[in-house]
């Protein structure tokens, strides 16, 4: 489908979504910039995309497919895409895998997560698809053993493996711990998460003729965000011409960034989701730009809108809500979420602020929770992928403040650089 203009896009959500129409209630008639848009507040968005009586949507509910994003606690995040405009996404996400290095004949081992509304697998099958080279597709799954995968690599021959890049490091590990490695192997394409240097070694000894690439960058809620740039550094992307506009902006401000190195949130605009629209929304990554010209940027790590480890996104305020519930005597003032890695796996810790000290075994009860909340968690924990889930009570003092503003900083990530 063909993409609309800025001013399309914008009339089209606010006389048709009754959330854009408030949130855009003071914004002019003649939209010439981005600028003049207000930054989505996910917290409101996510309260009008509700079923039923729906305040987000621009149409009824009859030809699309509904996916999940984000948390399960409360009302379910559920976003949707109608079946044109996910066919466009997918064709240019297929394409921006050939610039990644898909080639034509190779036999592609899709190892992403599927099922309970879950995008990832299907995005990317879809997108092999769609690719504008010939492949083979072998819709493997996540849920697969390393064993059952490096049996199917040799008796196919495959070329790709795509997935997390815990998942891409679990067949590693498998082959390396059995002195073995994969020949055929030509292109490890990672996605859901930044792929850190101290897992190179290992990808390297079980795939030594593997070149290492982002598979591209695009979520369930935000839609397409970024394709791979060619070269060494695999966290660059660049916004698709004529359907995605990327702006960075200010952690604090929200002032637009337009220098090169300078970290900040990432905002993205979809000019060809009209169904349930995203114009200035907080995608939850950080980053700089590399080119601004050229709507090039490099991935810094999450944003102060949620966590995610590994694959798992954890929303603050879905994750607060699970806390302050199995907290019955409310000992919990503030909360941040540090991400830490050690041992070759991510790890996440809920540090929580006290006054009065909490009783010993409350830490547990709410993590507990969390994994209720959140099952996948505790699955990729048993699978060897992350850490379990830490909490860290100190001082209300002890929490770390922006010092510009005093404002509590929501994530902090205290991994090594990329």
């Amino acid at each position: 489908m063909p993409a609309l203009s800025l001013q399309q896009l914008v009339d089209h959500a606010r006389t048709r979504s009754p959330f854009y129409a408030e949130a855009y209630r003071d914004v002019p008639a003649v939209v010439s910039h981005l600028t003049q848009l207000p930054i989505i507040d996910q917290t409101a968005f996510w309260a009008a995309n509700t079923w039923p009586e729906n305040r987000l949507l621009t149409g009824p509910l009859t030809d699309a497919g509904v996916y999940k994003s984000g948390g399960t606690t409360g009302v379910p995040k559920l976003s949707v895409w109608s079946r044109a405009e996910h066919a466009d996404s997918v064709t240019a996400f297929g394409a921006g895998m050939v610039r990644a290095g898909l080639k034509p004949g190779h036999r592609v081992a899709n190892l992403f997560w599927a099922g309970e509304l879950y995008g990832g697998f299907l995005y990317i099958e879809n997108a092999l698809h769609h690719a504008p080279v010939d492949n083979v597709r072998l819709p493997v799954g996540a849920a697969a053993s390393s064993e059952y995968i490096v049996d199917l690599i040799a008796t196919f021959g495959v070329n790709v493996l795509a997935g997390v890049p815990m998942k891409l490091a679990a067949v590693a590990e498998y082959l390396v711990e059995r002195g073995q490695v994969a020949d055929s192997v030509e292109l490890l394409l990672f996605g859901g998460d930044l792929l850190f240097t101290d897992l190179r070694p290992i990808l390297s000894r079980a795939f030594p003729k593997a070149a290492v690439a982002s598979v591209g960058y695009a979520s369930i809620d935000a839609g397409l965000v970024g394709r791979p740039v060619p070269g060494d550094d695999v966290r660059v992307h660049e916004a698709f011409p004529d359907r995605t506009l990327v702006e960075l902006v200010d952690d604090v401000t929200g002032e637009p960034i337009t220098t090169a190195g300078v970290p900040g949130r990432l905002l993205v605009t979809n000019l060809f989701r009209t169904l349930m629209p995203v114009l200035r929304y907080p995608a939850g990554d950080r980053a700089e730009w590399v080119d601004p010209e050229r709507q090039r940027f490099r991935l810094l790590g999450r944003s102060m809108e949620g966590g995610r480890v590994g694959t798992i996104a954890m929303p603050l305020e879905d994750i607060r809500a699970v806390l302050v519930e199995a907290d019955r005597d409310r000992h919990m003032v503030g909360m941040q979420m540090v991400h830490r890695r050690w041992d070759g796996r991510d790890g996440l810790i809920l540090r929580l602020g006290y006054v009065n000290e909490p009783p010993a075994d409350l830490g547990q009860r709410m993590v507990e929770a969390v994994y209720a909340a959140r099952p996948v968690f505790p699955a990729e924990v048993a699978d060897g992928a992350i850490h379990p889930l830490g909490i860290e009570w100190v001082p209300t003092s002890e929490l770390v403040t922006n010092p510009r503003t005093g404002k509590l900083q929501q994530v902090l990530d205290e991994r090594p650089p990329a």
